[in-house]
Protein backbone atom coordinates (compact mmCIF):
# COMPACT_ATOMS: atom_id res chain seq x y z
CA UNK A 1 0.00 0.00 0.00
CA UNK A 2 1.41 3.08 -0.98
CA UNK A 3 2.15 5.56 2.13
CA UNK A 4 -0.39 8.12 0.99
CA UNK A 5 -2.86 5.78 0.97
CA UNK A 6 -2.26 5.02 4.70
CA UNK A 7 -2.36 7.72 5.94
CA UNK A 8 -5.92 7.90 4.07
CA UNK A 9 -6.70 5.19 5.75
CA UNK A 10 -5.66 5.93 8.73
CA UNK A 11 -7.18 9.59 9.18
CA UNK A 12 -10.16 8.00 8.51
CA UNK A 13 -10.10 5.62 11.52
CA UNK A 14 -8.85 8.56 13.91
CA UNK A 15 -11.87 10.29 12.53
CA UNK A 16 -14.01 7.48 13.44
CA UNK A 17 -12.22 6.71 17.03
CA UNK A 18 -12.42 10.60 17.85
CA UNK A 19 -8.96 10.68 18.13
CA UNK A 20 -8.67 14.70 17.95
CA UNK A 21 -4.77 14.53 18.63
CA UNK A 22 -4.04 11.67 16.34
CA UNK A 23 -6.31 12.91 13.57
CA UNK A 24 -4.51 16.13 13.90
CA UNK A 25 -0.92 15.13 13.52
CA UNK A 26 -2.08 13.12 10.40
CA UNK A 27 -4.33 15.87 9.05
CA UNK A 28 -0.94 18.30 9.07
CA UNK A 29 1.42 15.60 7.29
CA UNK A 30 -1.43 15.12 4.74
CA UNK A 31 -1.43 19.23 4.56
CA UNK A 32 2.36 19.29 4.45
CA UNK A 33 2.49 16.44 1.40
CA UNK A 34 -0.59 18.55 -0.69
CA UNK A 35 1.31 21.79 0.17
CA UNK A 36 4.42 20.50 -1.92
CA UNK A 37 2.17 18.83 -4.32
CA UNK A 38 0.49 21.74 -5.19
CA UNK A 39 3.42 23.98 -4.97
CA UNK A 40 5.67 22.08 -7.13
CA UNK A 41 2.65 20.46 -9.48
CA UNK A 42 3.13 17.21 -8.93
CA UNK A 43 2.37 13.89 -7.35
CA UNK A 44 4.63 12.89 -4.39
CA UNK A 45 5.97 9.32 -4.64
CA UNK A 46 6.82 7.55 -1.16
CA UNK A 47 10.43 8.60 -0.88
CA UNK A 48 9.23 12.07 -0.97
CA UNK A 49 6.64 12.02 1.13
CA UNK A 50 8.90 9.70 3.87
CA UNK A 51 11.59 12.77 3.56
CA UNK A 52 8.60 15.10 4.50
CA UNK A 53 7.27 12.57 7.84
CA UNK A 54 11.46 12.94 8.59
CA UNK A 55 11.65 16.27 8.52
CA UNK A 56 8.23 16.95 10.32
CA UNK A 57 9.77 14.82 12.69
CA UNK A 58 13.03 16.36 13.04
CA UNK A 59 11.42 19.87 13.54
CA UNK A 60 8.97 18.00 16.36
CA UNK A 61 12.58 17.07 17.96
CA UNK A 62 13.82 20.31 17.56
CA UNK A 63 10.73 22.13 19.49
CA UNK A 64 10.63 19.26 22.57
CA UNK A 65 14.06 20.22 23.03
CA UNK A 66 13.37 23.57 23.31
CA UNK A 67 10.19 23.22 25.32
CA UNK A 68 12.20 21.31 27.82
CA UNK A 69 14.80 23.81 28.23
CA UNK A 70 12.30 26.44 29.45
CA UNK A 71 10.46 24.44 31.48
CA UNK A 72 6.91 23.59 29.25
CA UNK A 73 6.36 19.80 29.70
CA UNK A 74 2.88 20.37 28.41
CA UNK A 75 3.97 21.82 25.08
CA UNK A 76 6.73 19.23 25.11
CA UNK A 77 4.61 16.05 25.72
CA UNK A 78 2.63 17.06 22.71
CA UNK A 79 5.28 17.04 20.65
CA UNK A 80 6.67 14.22 21.58
CA UNK A 81 3.12 12.43 21.33
CA UNK A 82 3.01 13.72 17.21
CA UNK A 83 6.20 12.39 17.19
CA UNK A 84 5.12 8.75 18.16
CA UNK A 85 2.43 8.94 15.31
CA UNK A 86 4.63 10.48 12.69
CA UNK A 87 7.02 7.38 13.21
CA UNK A 88 4.58 4.76 12.83
CA UNK A 89 4.02 5.63 9.07
CA UNK A 90 8.23 5.40 8.73
CA UNK A 91 10.18 2.40 7.84
CA UNK A 92 12.09 0.50 10.51
CA UNK A 93 15.32 2.53 12.09
CA UNK A 94 18.37 0.93 11.43
CA UNK A 95 20.39 -0.22 14.01
CA UNK A 96 24.48 1.28 14.65
CA UNK A 97 25.76 -1.98 12.82
CA UNK A 98 23.32 -1.70 10.14
CA UNK A 99 24.22 1.67 9.83
CA UNK A 100 27.76 1.03 10.05
CA UNK A 101 27.37 -1.68 7.36
CA UNK A 102 26.44 1.00 4.95
CA UNK A 103 28.23 3.52 5.61
CA UNK A 104 31.61 0.49 4.51
CA UNK A 105 29.32 -0.59 1.32
CA UNK A 106 28.73 3.07 0.06
CA UNK A 107 32.17 4.12 0.60
CA UNK A 108 33.57 0.75 -1.33
CA UNK A 109 30.93 1.06 -3.72
CA UNK A 110 32.19 5.34 -4.66
CA UNK A 111 35.88 4.32 -4.57
CA UNK A 112 36.00 6.82 -1.97
CA UNK A 113 39.73 7.98 -0.94
CA UNK A 114 39.20 10.92 1.32
CA UNK A 115 37.54 14.05 2.41
CA UNK A 116 36.46 15.42 -1.02
CA UNK A 117 34.96 12.29 -1.67
CA UNK A 118 31.95 12.69 1.13
CA UNK A 119 29.43 14.06 -1.25
CA UNK A 120 29.69 10.91 -3.33
CA UNK A 121 29.62 8.54 -0.72
CA UNK A 122 26.54 10.31 1.32
CA UNK A 123 24.69 10.41 -2.68
CA UNK A 124 24.84 6.35 -2.49
CA UNK A 125 23.76 6.41 1.33
CA UNK A 126 20.95 8.84 1.38
CA UNK A 127 18.23 6.56 -0.81
CA UNK A 128 19.41 3.79 1.69
CA UNK A 129 19.10 5.38 4.98
CA UNK A 130 16.35 8.03 4.18
CA UNK A 131 13.97 8.23 7.07
CA UNK A 132 15.60 5.67 8.92
CA UNK A 133 18.66 6.85 10.43
CA UNK A 134 19.53 10.70 11.51
CA UNK A 135 21.02 11.86 8.76
CA UNK A 136 23.41 14.41 10.41
CA UNK A 137 24.51 11.37 12.77
CA UNK A 138 25.56 9.33 9.72
CA UNK A 139 27.47 12.44 8.09
CA UNK A 140 29.82 12.57 11.14
CA UNK A 141 30.39 8.41 10.73
CA UNK A 142 31.23 9.20 7.36
CA UNK A 143 33.69 11.82 7.87
CA UNK A 144 35.20 10.14 10.72
CA UNK A 145 35.65 6.93 7.96
CA UNK A 146 37.00 9.06 5.46
CA UNK A 147 39.06 10.72 7.87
Amino acid sequence: MALIDQLKEEQKLAMKAKDKARLGTIRLAMSAIKQREVDEQITLGDDDILAILTKMVKQRRDSVSQFEAANRQDLADAEKAEITVLEEFMPQPLTDDEVAALITNAIAESGAAGMQDMGKVMGVLKPQIQGRADMGKVSGLVRSKLA
